[in-house]
């Protein structure tokens, strides 16, 4: 830690929860509210509109925005990919093939055996794994010269078409000769393949199909295989396990990838093919096994896409300074202002405290929409007053909540009573001279209505307000374009005087 600077300007911070920005007036309970105060800053104060959906918080384009990836987006000055997101992103820009854990996999297999598996759902349903993916690996592992790829088809049926599965696996057997390179080894259904209920019974049935010895008897096709088993009221899910290929099955020092990237599903099979067999079998076998992701904490085994550490988030750089903080939310937003801004993380930092408030004790909060939201503010503006800390924190979590009743006329009330809220601490950070800047973790009570009356009780994707005050005046935004909330953090740490850290990947959007 080192000594706090002399020069460094104080700021506070407030996300309002479930504030974004529509421009019409039909079922738009922000419009509808009265909000002098946010007004006013629009006006006089630097404001731009940013994106807090999808991508730029790390979900699938055009996905609505939350709370949790919301706060760790605007605290940690860049977006945590979901796994999907990586990888696609990884797809897209070539950065797959790059991946560690992912080389390291093709190199042992080159100088092992020679032999490498891929296993997983083969299906463009999205939940589990998508194909695409597996074509990549493919294309990959012969372009790294290993000599035999084989792939072990877990067939859906739940997130796809009961018997879409045979389009699914011809499109793999139309891509193996396209590239001419891979070949299937197996067919199994995901009910014996990817059971998470200890129903190890189950998972042996596919395990000692997967793992057979040289020479196992193929079935004479695997499509009129397929065929037959649907006409026999067997369908992909279902599918008991049938082989493809003679000597596609899983051989000591083979190298196996499993390449789903969503974890519940493939601990199981992995487990028992990587680390410890729940079943006497006597098919096991010592092969070397890769997850395309991190399936369990205490999984030994590389993950081609590790969990993302997020390192020299906003509080963590403030405490490395050497500054001190206060982070305030009620109780139904503590977490948000603390553990999710914070990265991921449970305890403070040191300089860093916090203060809950406890929400309403109602049934629901329609019933009292205005929440805690005044108490939040006299504790937000009494910090900033005693000039303690450096950066202070606070969310409100009216719009939110309330906007969440889809009852439109409460959530006006919670508008308001949230406007007047931020108005007390604006008065408060021009009295102790600190910098205020307000943003939103994702829209919510800007639409509240469909067009055919209906309520919406969702989050949207829709943008939210980025403003920046400074007491003495002149704030001005360098762009208004093209921002996310990820660049709310590397603005905040401009404004005070402080270097942006590298991890950061957000922008510094202050002229």
């Amino acid at each position: 830690m080192t000594e706090p600077a002399t020069t460094v300007k104080k700021a506070c911070l407030v996300v309002i929860d479930g504030w974004g920005v529509r421009k019409e007036e039909y079922g738009n309970a922000i419009l509808a509210g009265e909000t002098p105060v946010m007004t006013g800053l629009e006006k006089d104060a630097a404001y731009c509109e940013c994106a807090a959906s999808g991508l730029a918080v790390g979900l699938p384009e055009g996905l609505m925005g939350n709370s949790e990836v919301g706060h760790l987006a605007i605290g940690a000055g860049q977006a945590q990919y979901q796994d999907l997101v990586r990888i696609n992103l990884g797809l897209k820009d070539g950065s797959l093939r790059t991946q560690p854990a992912l080389v390291n996999a093709y190199k042992a297999a080159k100088e092992g055996t020679g032999r490498m598996h891929f296993c997983g759902l083969l299906s463009d349903g999205g939940v589990h794994s998508h194909q695409e993916h597996l074509y990549d690996l493919l294309k990959a592992a012969k372009e790294h010269g290993i000599s035999n790829s084989y792939v072990h088809c877990f067939m859906d049926g739940r997130d796809t078409p009961p018997t879409s599965g045979e389009g699914y696996l011809k499109k793999l057997d139309d891509v193996t000769k396209e590239i001419g390179y891979g070949k299937i080894s197996t067919v199994v259904g995901r009910y014996y393949a990817m059971d998470r209920d200890k129903r190890w019974d189950r998972v042996q049935l596919a395990f000692d199909v997967m793992c057979r010895d040289l020479g196992a008897t193929p079935v004479p096709d695997m499509h009129a295989e397929l065929a037959a088993r649907y006409a026999a009221g067997e369908n992909d899910e279902f599918i008991k396990p049938y082989v493809v290929d003679a000597d596609g099955g899983i051989q000591d020092g083979d190298v196996v990838l499993f390449f789903n990237y969503r974890a519940d599903r493939m601990r199981e099979m992995c487990e028992c093919m990587g680390l410890q067999c729940r079943f006497k079998t006597d098919f096991k076998r010592d092969c070397k096994v890769v997850m395309f992701t991190q399936y369990k904490g205490d999984f030994d085994l590389p993950a081609v896409y590790p969990p993302q550490v997020m390192n020299n988030v906003l509080a963590e750089w403030l405490s490395k300074k050497g500054l001190k903080q206060y982070h305030c939310a009620e109780t139904e937003k503590y977490a948000h202002v603390t553990f999710f801004f914070n990265g991921g993380r449970e305890d403070p930092f040191e300089g860093e405290e916090r203060q809950m408030i406890p929400s309403p004790k109602v049934a629901t909060y329609d019933l009292q929409p205005e929440m805690s939201s005044s108490a939040v503010a006299d504790d937000v503006a009494g910090a900033i007053k005693g000039g303690k800390y450096e950066f202070v924190l606070c969310n409100f979590a009216a719009t939110d909540m309330v906007g969440h009743t889809g009852m439109m006329d409460k959530a006006v009330i919670a508008v308001s009573t949230t406007d007047k809220a931020i108005g007390v601490i604006k008065d408060a950070c021009v009295e102790a001279g600190y910098g205020l800047f307000i943003t939103a973790d994702h829209g919510n009570a800007e639409l509240m209505l469909n067009p055919d009356g209906s309520t919406v009780t969702s989050h949207t994707n829709l943008p939210v307000p980025f403003i920046g005050m400074d007491p003495a005046g002149g704030m001005k935004w360098s762009k208004t374009e093209d921002v996310t909330v990820a660049d709310i953090a590397p603005t905040i740490l401009t404004y005070m005087g402080l270097d942006v850290p590298s991890d950061m990947k957000g922008s510094n959007i202050m002229a």
